[in-house]
């Protein structure tokens, strides 16, 4: 999924363009296996610190006051870790392609 939006968002770039998005989106993505390692700390600590690394502050904030909501919201985002890393790498993706097409008005 991260690859097919990545290449229709550079598709009409030039190759300054994409040198450009590909140096800013390597230093914004995250990755999956990342985010697992940090909801797996959230078990034994700071509950929460993956949704505060995706930009999901509210979430974040809810997870650490209810340790993962018993655990029970840790557990969920184990299973979908993957998805939220790619989610989050399609967002930043677009914001990144809209920044770099700005730049080169």
């Amino acid at each position: 999924d991260e690859l097919l939006v990545i290449q229709a968002l550079t598709k009409e770039m030039d190759d300054t363009q994409r040198q450009q998005f590909f140096a800013f989106y390597k230093s914004r993505r995250k990755d999956p296996q990342t985010l697992l390692i940090l909801t797996l700390i959230g078990f034994f600590g700071f509950a929460g610190i993956q949704r505060f690394i995706t930009g999901d502050i509210v979430m974040g904030i809810l997870f650490f006051i209810t340790m993962g909501f018993c655990g029970i919201g840790t557990i969920i985002d184990l299973i979908n870790s993957k998805r939220m890393a790619s989610v989050f790498n399609q967002q930043e993706a677009v914001e990144t392609a809209n920044l770099v097409k700005m730049m080169g008005k």
